[in-house]
């Protein structure tokens, strides 16, 4: 090599060395680099002998990665959490803006159901005068309320089992859907199933919200928003019915 070549190529390893020794955390907040000087260190002090400090390192590189995906799945958490609150709030300051039922009925197909992002959202009522020419009648009028003969409720949460029924209870759609879903039971695969407690002497009553998606309501998730929307849904229900 030239005498030439080899005081150009000096020059910019001379300027990069400055930089270095002037400010070493270019070095040290780099773990790429400093990775690629440890492996070259290994490498010259041989395979027999063990690094104990590079170990360490290792170490703590791989339980700071760790942290860091904690760090992004409990802020993801956080933001998911925070835009499930505000759907529910914005859900139910639009419920509580109606004046009559006809009124609640309607925007809960509409209104409600695109701020809470999903597809189907029904209202099963259970009644003692129930028959299968009035209920496709009354699902006519409103396209979101579906009424059922005594015990329709119980059965369709539990599916004839013997097992207690939850407030909330969130699945795959099971059996039955198309009693309440009617066409669209072919293509919603996963529900949230909030059962009501409209007043003494009253039949229980069911809302149903459905999801195309198969994941969006899963039994792993928590229920405390749904819960809460159950209650304000509730009172509201109550004060229609008088």
């Amino acid at each position: 090599m030239r005498a030439e070549d080899m005081g150009e190529r000096a020059e910019p390893l001379q300027d990069w060395r400055e930089r270095v020794l002037s400010d070493p955390d270019l070095i040290l907040d780099d773990r790429d680099v400093m990775r690629a000087l440890i492996t070259a260190n290994d490498r010259q002090m041989g395979g027999n002998i063990v690094d104990m400090r590079g170990i360490a390192m290792e170490r703590l590189e791989n339980r700071l990665d760790r942290l860091e995906d904690t760090h992004r799945s409990v802020i993801a958490a956080a933001y998911e959490n925070l835009a499930g609150t505000n759907q529910v709030h914005r859900a139910i300051l639009k419920l509580l803006e109606q004046r009559d039922f006809e009124a609640f009925l309607k925007v809960l197909g509409t209104d409600v159901a695109a701020i809470l992002r999903v597809d189907r959202i029904r209202l099963v009522l259970e009644s003692a005068e129930a028959s299968a020419d009035a209920a496709p009648k009354v699902q006519k009028l409103e396209d979101v309320l579906t009424v059922v003969s005594p015990g329709f409720v119980d059965h369709y949460l539990t599916g004839g089992r013997n097992i207690p029924d939850r407030a909330v209870t969130l699945r795959q759609v099971g059996d039955g859907s198309d009693r309440i879903y009617g066409e669209a039971a072919d293509w919603i695969a996963s529900e949230a199933l909030l059962k009501l407690d409209l007043g003494q002497g009253r039949l229980p009553a069911l809302l149903v919200i459905g999801s195309e998606d198969p994941h969006q309501f899963r039994p792993s998730q928590g229920t405390d928003l749904l819960s809460f929307f159950t209650g304000v849904f509730e009172r509201s229900m109550k004060r229609f019915l008088g």
